[in-house]
């Protein structure tokens, strides 16, 4: 792979992370179409990396919060067993800390109930989404399928759960469609936004949730992933992996400002024909393309 392939394949990347209209689906067709060098996994990992750079950009003060108040929730938690112990050895009673107190601390923990969901499936099935994404037939349903729910969640009536409303279940259930979505073609920013809005999530909330949702997601793929990475880098090269990385975070940083206004006006149907469309094209291909 050149390193103006890798370019390509990064401005591809931060268009499709966070525009939903999946990003792993775009990469595997164009790979495809075009006959680039298939390079494996690891750079797929690293054009992420990219647009999590972008997440951090925009988010960082929520994201700063999340740390400090999930380091908050660690610390108390330990000091009540802390307490417990010591009610049942010198039976004093204890003086319990209240872990969430506040809406970041609630917000951490919704975002820590979702992963495990996100992790499981994605532990479970790697070989499968490995698999679907050297084909053409797989991202093309699975585009139609992301099609279908952007027209669901335009549909959706706006919802006014804040992290304080937000039930555990509705997390789990967002993580749950978050794994689902490693799928080649299935958008995981638009599946994972219809889920929130699904379970009554706000409009505003539901696209922090979904893009800051990603960091421990996109992390853990990399790790997963850290085996193939020396051999595939030493085949491509460091500094295509590097250019695609920077290229996606920029592109990224303007596609999350584009989705939030796109959330806001509820204007999901024209990224729903657009995937409609590329996937009956890939369909159509992956009887010629071979």
């Amino acid at each position: 792979m050149s390193l103006l392939e890798s370019i390509f394949l990064g401005i591809i990347q931060g268009v499709t992370e966070f525009l939903p209209v999946s990003s792993s689906g775009h990469l595997a067709i164009f790979q495809q179409i075009f006959g680039l060098e298939d390079v494996g996994t690891s750079f797929d990992v690293f054009l992420h990396l990219g647009t999590l750079i972008a997440v951090f950009v925009i988010y960082w003060r929520d994201i700063g919060r999340l740390i400090y108040d999930g380091i908050g929730i660690v610390v108390d938690f330990v000091a009540n067993v802390f307490y417990y112990i010591r009610w049942k050895t010198t039976k004093k009673n204890p003086e319990y800390r209240k872990i969430i107190r506040t809406s970041y601390r609630k917000f951490a923990l919704l975002i820590i109930v979702s992963t495990i969901p996100t992790g499981i499936i994605g532990i479970v099935g790697k070989n499968l989404v490995d698999n679907a994404s050297h084909t053409l037939i797989v991202p093309g349903i699975c585009l139609l399928i992301t099609a279908i729910l952007l027209v669901i969640s335009d549909n959706i009536p706006n919802g006014n759960k804040t992290p304080k409303k937000t039930t555990y279940l509705n997390a789990v259930f967002i993580g749950i469609c978050q794994g689902i979505a490693t799928l080649p073609g299935l958008s995981r920013s638009g599946t994972t936004i219809t889920a929130g809005l699904l379970c009554g999530l706000r409009r505003d909330f539901v696209v922090k949730y979904s893009f800051i949702m990603s960091i421990p997601a996109i992390m853990g793929a990399c790790v997963l992933n850290i085996p193939d990475m020396h051999t595939d880098i030493a085949k491509t090269g460091v500094e295509c992996y590097v250019a695609g990385a920077l290229v996606s975070a920029v592109v990224g940083y303007i596609c999350i400002k584009t989705m939030l206004v796109v959330v806001r006006n509820k204007q999901f149907k024209y990224f729903s024909a657009y995937c409609g469309l590329v996937g009956l094209i890939a369909i159509v291909a992956s009887f010629f393309v071979k």
